[in-house]
């Protein structure tokens, strides 16, 4: 699939067929999600891949502050992927100066590229993906474990897509986009 094409047909995917993501195609995304960009090339973000249906439930309970979309989402999903960034990296010049008054938040930023990629690779081989952010970071850390230098950035569910998702309306480039 070419990359245009690739990044207008992905969509958010809340249901599930009921079949597990293989690790060998979990492989082949991550494969392709480690390329994704970072500060300084460090490579900060972190993929803890679940596919136990015990843990998925767990944080489903504990982990998504009650959401009633993402407890529903996680109840049909059947994979999680923990996204976790490494604390104290992004957006430094030396092993103390920040490069901008951005400060930590190119920490946040890295992850967010990471999580695009990761979700393009996804889609690639045909796995759909949901982002969430309405989560517990902490709780989601105890529940998988998670590294103490190690914060929770987000969470994506993955599947098999039940259906095919309909496109949303998107605002023009006219609205998004300025020239100077």
């Amino acid at each position: 699939m070419e990359a245009v094409d690739l990044i207008k047909s992905r969509r958010s995917v809340r249901k599930f067929k009921d079949e597990k993501v293989s690790k060998e195609v979990l492989i082949k995304i991550m494969e392709a999600t480690r390329f994704a960009p970072s500060w300084g090339n460090f490579q900060v973000a972190r993929y803890t891949l679940v596919n136990d249906d015990n843990t998925i439930k767990k944080i489903a309970e504990d982990g998504v502050n009650d959401f009633v979309y993402n407890v529903g989402t996680l109840k049909n999903a059947k994979g999680v992927a923990v996204l976790s960034f490494v604390k104290g990296k992004s957006g430094k010049l030396g092993e103390e100066e920040y490069a901008t008054n951005k400060e930590s938040v190119w920490e946040v930023f890295d992850a967010g590229i990471a999580c695009q990629t990761f979700c393009l690779a996804a889609h690639a081989y045909g796995v759909g993906t949901c982002i969430m952010g309405v989560i517990d970071d902490k709780e989601i850390a105890k529940i998988v474990n998670l590294d103490e230098e190690e914060t929770v950035a987000a969470i994506i569910v993955y599947g098999y897509p039940e259906s095919e998702v309909a496109p949303t309306n998107r605002k023009s480039v006219e609205e998004i986009t300025r020239f100077v």
